[in-house]
C-alpha cells in the first residue's frame, strides 16, 4: 500500500514539472492566465507619456519580415503615419488576454493607423493561434536590428508613435486596447 501510494505520488510530481517547464505545458499555461487576467478585469487602460517624456525613435531602418496577413516591410516605408506596435507571442498569456482588445481596435483603425505586431513565433503557430481565433493581425518577425527604444524582451510591449516617430505611449503589460481614451488618442494622433 505505501509503495502505490509513493508511485503515485511521484507520478504526480514529475507529471507537474513536466508541466510547468516543458512546452507540453507552454499552451495550457498560456489560456489560464489569459483566463485569469481577462476574468479578474486586470487588463488596465495604458497611460499617454507627457509632453516632456516623449522620445523620437531614432533609427527608421528597420526590415520586418512576414509572418502572417502582411508582406515584407521596412519601417522606413511607415514615416510620417501613426505606428501601432505590439510586441507578442502566441505562448504568452498576458498577450492572449490583450488580443481580444487588439482586434477589435485593429478592425477599426485599420484604415487609419499602420499596426505592426512583432513575434519571434513560427508562421505555422501564429496562423494557427489566428485561424482559432479569428485574427488577421499584420505579423512580422525582425530581421534588423529594432531601435533601442522599441527592443525589449517584455512581453507583451507596445508602443504608439506618432506622425513625426515619437513614442507617444509605451505599455509593458497586458492592456485593454478598445477603451474610449485610445480611440481618442488615435484619432487625435491621425488628424
Amino acid at each position: 500500500m505505501t509503495f502505490k501510494r509513493k508511485y503515485i505520488s511521484n507520478l504526480l510530481f514529475f507529471g507537474f514539472i513536466i508541466f510547468l517547464f516543458t512546452p507540453y505545458g507552454l499552451n495550457t499555461k498560456a489560456k489560464i492566465t489569459e483566463g485569469l487576467l481577462y476574468i479578474k478585469g486586470i487588463l488596465m487602460t495604458p497611460a499617454v507619456k507627457s509632453t516632456e517624456e516623449r522620445i523620437t525613435l531614432e533609427n527608421f531602418n528597420v526590415n520586418l519580415k512576414e509572418v502572417s496577413n502582411a508582406r515584407d516591410i521596412n519601417l522606413n516605408s511607415l514615416k510620417g503615419k501613426v505606428v501601432f506596435i505590439n510586441h507578442w507571442a502566441t505562448w504568452c498569456g498576458p498577450c492572449r488576454a490583450e488580443m481580444p482588445s487588439l482586434n477589435k481596435l485593429y478592425r477599426d483603425y485599420a484604415d487609419k493607423v499602420s499596426f505592426i505586431f512583432l513575434t519571434n513565433d513560427p508562421k505555422k503557430a501564429v496562423d494557427k493561434y489566428y485561424e482559432a481565433y479569428n485574427f488577421d493581425f499584420p505579423t512580422y518577425m525582425p530581421i534588423s536590428a529594432l531601435p533601442e527604444q522599441i527592443n525589449t524582451t517584455t512581453l507583451p510591449a507596445t508602443f504608439i508613435l506618432d506622425k513625426e516617430g515619437r513614442i507617444i505611449l509605451e505599455e509593458f503589460s497586458p492592456a485593454d486596447w478598445n477603451t474610449t481614451s485610445v480611440r481618442e488618442l488615435l484619432d487625435e494622433l491621425i488628424e
